[in-house]
């Protein structure tokens, strides 16, 4: 009798053929993936807490909590080694990919789902302290960076995007294990919005949630039918210049893929000891902050390493040239996109 072959698994395929592949095809689940004990985890601190809701997770397309449902959307790469490798390969970061960053988030995220179940946001005391929820979503927002009306958890000073985020980073400082908020905040004024959430889980804790989570959410990954290269191609195209590849043609043509004689500079190197004039000069002509002018130019180095570039002329012309970009850059696309849209 011939031995039966043991039938492929999609993860033993090229990541080329894994990207035509539908998404729902992947079939990649919580249960029994990396993802389980760390959803443990966050109840396991709400537990500790004597909270009594549980806000139930899935697998979506992205990080995200339905607008006023109180379920939590996780990223269903996230869930498969193999998926976290391709989403690597094609955006070049991993949201979420530790156990640091996924528990920031997951935390986070927590915060809105608690927000739609007990509908705190119709409370006065809530708008009074983070504003009127209704206010709308904008592609994009500014802050202010040492501000100490609001608590700092995720990047680009997140909560200041919106009244509903304020809530939810708030939240996730306050959940947070050995945070300490009581002493690294006790002098800002951030420490009313704390309190009040403090107090406000201490009432309902035993509470069961006004609003439940729905059968179906929104953006499932097990009913996602389009491909994953298709996936991807429409998260670049939705990051546009957030997207940490998106300036990488500008700085092919710019700066030199090879070095061919073993003497040039590399163009990471060239930007880092020439940051500060960069960032003051840019900052002057585009009249940004020099705080924004650095994190671009932050991104700009990142991505010289990873492209591997060098400088194909003088340090002076190349220097000149690296600001022109720059000028242009900020000039055009510098604004702070909200990564995590809320449907």
């Amino acid at each position: 009798m011939k031995e039966r072959r043991k039938a492929k698994s999609w993860e033993d395929l090229p990541d080329e053929e894994i990207l035509q592949m539908r998404v729902r095809d992947l079939n990649v689940q919580i249960t029994g993936s990396p993802l389980e004990p760390l959803i443990q985890m966050l109840y396991e601190e709400l537990d500790a807490k004597a909270i009594r809701f549980h806000p139930p997770c899935y697998l979506a397309d992205e990080w995200f909590c339905p607008d006023k449902d109180p379920i939590i959307g996780i990223p269903f790469y996230l869930a498969q080694p193999h998926l976290k490798h391709i989403e690597q390969k094609m955006m070049f970061e991993v949201e979420g990919g530790t156990q640091e960053s996924f528990m920031k988030l997951l935390r986070h995220e927590c915060g809105h789902a608690f927000n739609y179940a007990h509908e705190l946001y119709k409370k006065t005391r809530w708008r009074e302290l983070f504003g009127p929820f209704t206010v709308k979503y904008s592609d994009t927002y500014y802050f202010q960076p040492y501000s100490r009306r609001y608590v700092t958890h995720l990047e680009d000073n997140y909560a200041q995007a919106h009244p509903d985020e304020d809530f939810a980073e708030t939240f996730a400082v306050w959940l947070t294990p050995d945070s300490r908020w009581e002493q690294k905040y006790q002098v800002w004024p951030v420490i009313a919005k704390l309190r009040y959430i403090d107090g406000l889980m201490k009432r309902i804790r035993d509470h069961k949630p006004i609003i439940t989570a729905p059968r179906h959410p929104p953006w499932s990954a097990s009913r996602m039918t389009s491909t994953l290269a298709a996936y991807y191609e429409r998260k670049r195209r939705a990051l546009g210049s957030q997207f940490r590849g998106y300036y990488d043609d500008s700085l092919a043509r710019l700066f030199s893929i090879k070095d061919s004689n073993n003497q040039n500079l590399k163009a990471s190197s060239l930007l880092r000891s020439n940051r500060r004039i960069l960032v003051d000069n840019v900052a002057k002509w585009t009249g940004h902050r020099k705080y924004d002018i650095h994190q671009l130019v932050s991104r700009i180095i990142q991505r010289c390493d990873a492209l591997k570039l060098y400088t194909p002329t003088t340090e002076t012309d190349s220097i000149i040239a690296a600001a022109v970009l720059l000028t242009a850059i900020a000039g055009n696309t510098l604004r702070v996109s909200r990564k995590r849209q809320h449907q």
